[in-house]
């Protein structure tokens, strides 16, 4: 199989408002070194809407308070990512429209063009664009791992949950650690 890293929505305005200081982006960041030490591709996913929101449909409810908010907007503060986890020139930056890491994005045709066929996901939040992401990528027949501790999400009983129940059905769940001494020469 052939992996790619995916950094999803950690974007300086999500890790504001999520991390608790718990160390996650140096969790992240290495995780991204481990991937590039190892020759895996590091793909990156943020959210960014236009300007006015034409993406974003009444009824759709968190994409609806974002716009409410006004955040995630292309270009805006906040929507970059973040500095602790910042691509190197090269690496490819998917823009995506929904909570999906696919929803409005090129990522299958990047994924797919580049022979990939195995996902190691990482992200904000595990309730949104992991799940999310997961299960758009298990209909895809990707390979999937989860690094548990790479992800994060407002909500920490709900991220256990996800972790340990429901994203172990579809994927392999491990921690950042763990990944990273499976990736090491034997």
């Amino acid at each position: 199989m052939t992996n790619a890293l995916l950094v999803m929505d950690v974007q300086q305005a999500v890790v504001d408002i999520v991390d608790d200081g718990s160390g996650y982006v140096p969790r992240v960041r290495r995780a991204i070194d481990g991937a590039r030490a190892a020759g895996i591709p590091v793909i990156y996913v943020v959210i960014a809407l236009r300007p006015g929101y034409p993406e974003v449909g009444a009824r759709n409810r968190p994409l609806s308070g974002i716009a409410r908010a006004g955040l995630f907007v292309e270009g805006a503060a906040g929507t970059e990512i973040h500095p602790g986890v910042a691509p190197r020139p090269g690496e490819v930056v998917v823009t995506k429209r929904r909570a999906s890491a696919f929803a409005g994005s090129d990522l299958d045709m990047v994924l797919r063009s580049r022979g990939i066929d195995s996902l190691v996901l990482t992200g904000i939040a595990t309730s949104a664009v992991v799940l999310s992401t997961l299960c758009q990528a298990n209909d895809l027949d990707f390979g999937l791992t989860v690094l548990a501790d790479a992800c994060l999400d407002t909500d920490p009983e709900l991220h256990r949950v996800l972790t340990e129940r429901l994203f172990p059905q579809w994927a392999d769940v491990v921690t950042v650690d763990d990944w990273l001494d499976g990736l090491a020469p034997r």
